[in-house]
């Protein structure tokens, strides 16, 4: 009966002693104190450039997306900055992960249209129609609806000033110019573009150039050095002030070079079709 009990013991005490065997020990050192959890790691938020308190330009980059404008968003990504892309309604059907994209990284989106007429040339129908379908295309494709409208060649009229009141947006031209489609030379996109920097300018380029997009770190590093911020168009000082129907930067549309300094309704000017696809 001795014999019997002591095998019961060793019976229960074995699978006890095994399991112990395998936790860490405590030692002197460590008893009583619990490890600390891990603090949890969250990105900061970037803080907002203020444009009243330093040098700030817009980039704005017309008739996309282009079929280069992933390369372009990872640059503007690497140098922390943002930009304006006045999209196509017919591009943004082809590539709606680019358009996308831009909305996801906190660039702004405006309306150039679905097919770049010259707007002076339409009815007030089909004006409308060529602004509400690219409104309707880029809701569908980024979850967010443009908020301005750039007319193709930077031509409108009272009517085209009437329709974008109606649909609360103001009109965004420009008061510089890159002139890539025209040369589509790294050196002189590069040049052009630094002669026509100020504070709070806005400068016309294009993402389906694949000069300006191989150029932009370069352009953006010289900016920066100059003590320039690049922000979207809406950052801008007197952008928020800007009421539907007004066109900004104020006084752009008087300027006689706007014109010249966007593609000329030629086909051969455009280095992209919207079948391109991505």
């Amino acid at each position: 009966m001795l014999l019997a009990t002591s095998c019961a013991l060793a019976m229960i005490t074995l699978p006890t002693a095994a399991w112990s065997a395998d936790q860490p020990k405590t030692t002197a050192s460590t008893a009583g104190k619990a490890k600390p959890a891990p603090k949890a790691t969250t990105t900061p938020k970037p803080v907002p450039v203020d444009c009243a308190k330093v040098k700030c330009l817009a980039l704005t980059f017309d008739d996309g997306p282009g079929k280069y404008a992933d390369k372009l968003l990872d640059t503007f990504k690497k140098y922390k900055s943002k930009a304006t892309f006045f999209l196509e309604g017919q591009y943004v059907k082809s590539r709606p992960a680019f358009a996308k994209r831009m909305v996801t990284e906190g660039h702004d989106i405006g309306n150039h249209s679905y097919s770049h007429p010259h707007m002076r040339e339409l009815s007030e129908d089909k004006i409308r129609e060529e602004l509400k379908k690219t409104q309707d295309i880029v809701k569908k494709s980024t979850g967010k609806y443009p908020t301005t409208i750039r007319p193709p060649y930077g031509e409108f009229d009272e009517r085209v000033a009437a329709i974008a009141t109606e649909m609360g947006m103001p009109i965004v031209l420009w008061n510089g110019g890159s002139r890539d489609w025209a040369t589509k030379n790294e050196k002189a996109i590069y040049d052009e573009v630094l002669k026509n920097v100020k504070r709070d300018g806005v400068i016309l380029m294009h993402d389906w150039v694949p000069q300006t997009v191989t150029v932009m770190p370069k352009l953006l590093a010289a900016l920066q050095k100059q003590g320039y911020h690049m922000v979207a168009v809406s950052s801008l000082r007197g952008a928020k002030a800007t009421k539907p129907g007004d066109v900004y930067p104020v006084g752009s549309e008087k300027d006689e070079d706007l014109s010249s300094e966007s593609p000329t309704g030629d086909p051969d000017d455009y280095a992209q079709s919207p079948e391109d696809g991505l």
